[in-house]
């Protein structure tokens, strides 16, 4: 695979932060795509399926603030849906993006649907990784006791055993090598050696005392009717249940949901059966 032209954007942002977004660059006239991550992850995870991608057209990942090289919110109340939203139409606006394609694991999705509700005319299609409408408990109460728990650990090795000992049941399969490279993606080092999570550890307090109630979902993606949506749900998920996908098919007939084997909550979006289901729900957009 020929590697692609990388430009590293810094953006300025309503309230005086600053976002970094990874821009895969393509010549290409085709719609682009953006790439929103999970809630404690960052743009890195895109890394390959962008490099991929931007074969055929331009990629974007964004590093949501507190995440990656964006910037930590001094107030966490600020860690919410709608501030999200904002911030992804900041960064399109300043880039002079019109229109993109999303592809959104876990809170991405979320932040594409609504992004969709609010400026329709900015969304050419939605890809919603392990995230729909409705949250499984068992996934939200996992989630919601781990965020911004855990500590720096000293080394690299100590990074690849904590991410192993979190994550094995979502990617049973997983090798050594992968586990390294994981570890990469949600670890950083601090300038004091340490290496630590790359997010703001308010991000947890920020989900479980938040006070702004979560807006409707169903109703949100009901409004997605005539937006071509693709849904991956990871077979182990404990967020995304097969009921809540019949029910998503219900709502909008014309989506196509495509089962990952042998992962949880959430899809990496290197497997096989991710990349060629995103290739060619890409190939049937306009």
């Amino acid at each position: 695979m020929i590697e692609p032209a990388i430009r590293d954007h810094r953006i300025g942002v309503a309230d005086g932060l600053t976002l970094h977004c990874r821009d895969y660059w393509s010549e290409s006239s085709r719609l682009p795509v953006l790439c929103l991550p999970g809630l404690t992850r960052n743009g890195r995870d895109f890394h390959e399926l962008a490099s991929h991608l931007s074969a055929e057209r331009r990629v974007l990942a964004l590093d949501f603030r507190g995440r990656g090289r964006s910037d930590h919110d001094p107030d966490w109340h600020r860690y919410r849906l709608d501030v999200y939203v904002d911030d992804v139409l900041a960064v399109l606006d300043a880039l002079q993006i019109p229109r993109v394609i999303i592809i959104g694991t876990s809170l991405g999705g979320l932040v594409g649907m609504f992004l969709g509700v609010q400026s329709p005319g900015r969304l050419g299609g939605l890809v919603l990784n392990d995230i729909g409408p409705e949250l499984d408990p068992r996934g939200m109460t996992r989630i919601a006791s781990s965020v911004g728990q855990s500590g720096p650990v000293d080394n690299w090795e100590q990074a690849e055993h904590a991410v192993k000992e979190a994550h094995a049941a979502v990617m049973p399969d997983f090798t050594a090598a992968d586990w390294a490279l994981f570890a990469r993606q949600v670890y950083r080092e601090r300038a004091d050696g340490l290496i630590a999570r790359d997010m703001d550890p308010q991000i947890g307090k920020a989900l479980r005392e938040a006070t702004t109630p979560m807006p409707d979902l169903w109703q949100a993606f009901r409004s997605l009717r005539q937006l071509p949506i693709l849904t991956l749900r990871g077979e182990l998920s404990d967020l995304l249940t097969e009921t809540t996908v019949s029910h998503m098919q219900q709502c909008h007939p014309s989506m196509t949901a495509v089962l990952v084997p042998n992962r949880g909550h959430a899809p990496t979006l290197n497997e096989p059966v991710s990349r060629t289901a995103i290739d060619r729900f890409l190939e049937t957009l306009p």
